[in-house]
């Protein structure tokens, strides 16, 4: 390959990085300024925002973004993949993540066949550098449930010693919020907050249970809702379901002990074809390349990858048993 057009290429890849990276991170100020002088009431315009206005702004999508582009309109489309930014909460907005995703895919590509790789190749690497944010987001949204459910026990205990204690719901909602930290001491601050500004406690706890699916807390704001409406104590209400949140991660630990060989051997049946391709390619290039370089290897990589997947499924279904 001509050297000219290697160091090109490597310029463009290395630009395209910067430039991601500094797209990634820049501030976001003055969205950020707007919104908490409309909270303080020092806004710079001739009214002070009503309450009902600073509801809608305590309601409004934080990652939400103002204009109309092509990834804006996509994503207010698809309320599944929005919930799903919502959720993780990293912070970025969808229509960046796309766009980074996608750049990473295409410019991958590119380079790569541009350096001499076969398009085959280029394009499985494309997809798999390309995944790399959804990934990242995915993982970053399981992180902060798993975190939630672990803290929801304690959460709960704290509560009812502060309805035992006097206070009022709202009140240990701000308990837990000042005590416990994210992610659930910024859910139920949330809460405690949208309640001041003047949402009723049941429609806060729907909320909570949108940005959050999480069946212990859904089981905890349907206990609320009826005693609200019915009457009772709700502080032995709550400790029971601590014990009950308690006793079945227990089970759950127990299970996830009993299946670890299971879970293992499917690391290793996945890891191994790709391992042992890894090596042939070292050892013998010329015998792996027909992988790609003829029609009946092309197909045969195609149904490989095929099932693996369905593989990996499979093996997931069953070693993942819901207590």
């Amino acid at each position: 390959m001509e050297p000219i057009l290697l160091s090109f290429a490597v310029f463009i890849l290395v630009a395209g990085g910067v430039l991601v990276v500094a797209w990634l991170v820049r501030p976001g100020t003055a969205s950020v300024e707007d919104r908490l002088s409309a909270f303080t009431g020092k806004k710079t315009d001739k009214s002070t925002p009503s309450v009902s206005e600073a509801v809608e702004i305590w309601r409004k999508v934080p990652f939400e973004e103002d204009g109309q582009s092509l990834w804006t309109r996509l994503i207010q489309s698809l309320p599944r993949l929005e919930k799903l930014f919502l959720q993780a909460d990293c912070g970025i907005p969808p229509s960046r993540l796309i766009s980074v995703s996608v750049g990473l895919g295409v410019g991958s590509t590119i380079l790569l066949v541009v350096l001499g790789m076969p398009l085959f190749l280029a394009l499985v690497v494309g997809l798999a550098l390309g995944s790399v944010p959804w990934i990242w987001l995915w993982n970053k949204r399981r992180t902060r449930l798993l975190k939630f459910a672990a803290q929801l026990p304690d959460a709960l205990e704290l509560i009812a010693r502060a309805l035992r204690a006097g206070h009022s719901l709202g009140s240990g909602f701000h308990l837990v919020a000042e005590e416990l930290p994210p992610p659930l001491g910024s859910e139920f601050g949330r809460v405690y907050e949208e309640q001041n500004l003047g949402i009723s406690i049941e429609d806060a706890l729907k909320n909570l249970c949108e940005r959050v699916p999480n069946l212990d807390l859904r089981f905890f704001t349907t206990s609320v809702i009826i005693q609200r409406q019915t009457g009772g104590d709700l502080a032995e209400i709550l400790d029971k379901i601590g014990h009950l949140i308690r006793e079945r991660y227990r089970i759950q630990n127990q299970v996830k002990a009993l299946t670890g060989e299971g879970r293992l051997s499917g690391v290793v049946l996945i890891a191994l074809p790709f391992v042992l391709f890894l090596v042939m390619l070292y050892i013998n290039p010329e015998y792996v390349s027909m992988l790609w370089k003829t029609e009946v290897g092309i197909k045969m990589s195609l149904f490989a990858l095929v099932m693996q997947i369905l593989g990996a499924l499979v093996i997931r279904k069953i070693v993942n048993i819901k207590v």
